[in-house]
């Protein structure tokens, strides 16, 4: 098997850890990947529980990378692991989130731009600021480990004055970062949920040109499925959902409560699957 240098094997790396995606979600990225790539490629998971997972993915232990984790700060630092050595996996890595929903071919994400280019997508929360999202992005095995020996040195103090990892990686990855085509990514809450008060006629929509959904913050795909927006919400009918306005349960304020609602979104239930 290739090790990823000459690009024969398209190599795309996850990372669980904990119980919050059981493995399901990499069984189902690993089914979305099989049916929207050219073959030849292998998923590689480094996990602390390989419990359940397909036998076509490559289990490997989460990388050795010993620091504090900050205390007071959010961020999913711990992908941090998987900046340095990766054990036999070498060569150009595709990372994907867990929790993304792949809509179309993704063979673009390992023919755009140079082998030694570090892709991120864009942060469309920060639109006045030039910051990457790490849902999906692309590097060279090993290249980002310089970033791990800062963030080892002052794990809180980085946490501190960068907030989130995607920023950090963003100002201070070697020879710096390039971004996705815009339309690649779609953003699930902002871009394909319609605005107010579209959200009670229509259902979410794949945006044109989009070959990865990504769902940051606290609504997942089952939750799209189900018409929520996170794991703690009921799913009602926009009528229902309108009248709990101004119910005792109503658990935001006016206008969240307004603006927080989808319909089941039914494509996502067709393509994040196994």
């Amino acid at each position: 098997m290739s090790d990823g240098r000459n690009g024969s094997v398209k190599q795309i790396i996850c990372i669980k850890w904990g119980s919050k995606f059981g493995p399901e979600y990499v069984n189902r990225l690993h089914g979305m990947i099989s049916r929207n790539i050219t073959p030849p490629f292998r998923l590689y998971c480094f996990t602390d529980d390989g419990t359940g997972l397909h036998p076509d993915i490559a289990v490997r232990p989460l990388p050795e990378f010993e620091y504090k984790a900050p205390e007071r700060t959010r961020g999913k630092w711990p992908k941090s692991r998987l900046w340095g050595d990766l054990g036999d996996v070498t060569g150009v890595v595709l990372f994907l989130d867990l929790d993304v929903v792949i809509t179309a071919n993704i063979d673009g994400f390992f023919e755009y731009g140079d082998p030694d280019d570090t892709i991120l997508g864009r942060n469309l929360n920060t639109p006045l600021e030039r910051m990457g999202q790490t849902s999906v992005y692309r590097m060279r095995v090993g290249k980002l480990a310089p970033l791990q020996d800062i963030f080892r040195a002052d794990p809180q103090g980085v946490a501190d004055t960068y907030r989130y990892e995607q920023r950090f990686v963003t100002r201070n990855a070697p020879g710096g970062v390039k971004f996705w085509p815009l339309r690649w990514m779609a953003h699930f809450r902002l871009q394909c949920v319609p605005i107010f008060p579209l959200n009670y006629i229509k259902e979410p929509r794949i945006p044109r040109g989009a070959k990865i959904v990504i769902f940051p913050g606290n609504l997942n795909p089952p939750d799209a499925i189900a018409g929520r927006w996170d794991e703690h919400g009921i799913p009602r009918a926009p009528l229902d959902h309108l009248r709990a306005t101004f119910g005792k349960d109503r658990r935001e304020g006016l206008v969240k409560h307004l603006r927080h609602y989808l319909r089941p979104a039914r494509w996502v239930e067709t393509m994040w699957r196994e």
